[in-house]
């Protein structure tokens, strides 16, 4: 990826998210259950507006840092936008599609990263 480290790469992702106002922020640490990546980081929008704003802004705050996506999905729905970082896969989940698929039950044997000092108390 880059000589950025992951915990800053999930930070930025993370705050990214928040200041958007993303809904329920996750990080799940994977890297032992799978190759597909290390991390998932999960978030819920509102509306499928909210979640274009929220991938956006990931990727605006990536960007700078000189990280772009291997590939993205999902923007045309924006039900479920996903950003491919390899070895950080962000979701980014309108509400309804989110309660769908239930990727933290999913991965529930992930490790579960906590990420409350990157967000905003509400």
């Amino acid at each position: 990826m880059s000589n950025i480290s992951q915990e800053k790469i999930i930070e930025t992702i993370v705050r990214a998210l928040d200041s958007k106002r993303g809904e329920e922020i996750k990080a799940v640490k994977i890297r032992d259950l799978t190759i597909l990546a290390d991390y998932f980081i999960i978030a819920g929008a509102s509306s499928t507006t909210q979640t274009k704003a929220l991938a956006d802004a990931v990727e605006y705050e990536l960007k700078k840092l000189g990280i772009e996506p291997v590939r993205t999905e999902g923007y045309s729905s924006a039900n479920w936008i996903i950003l491919d970082y390899t070895d950080i896969v962000v979701h980014v989940f309108y509400k309804e599609t989110r309660d769908l698929y239930k990727l933290e039950k999913l991965w529930s044997d992930g490790e579960q990263v906590d990420i409350s000092e990157y967000v905003k108390p509400d």
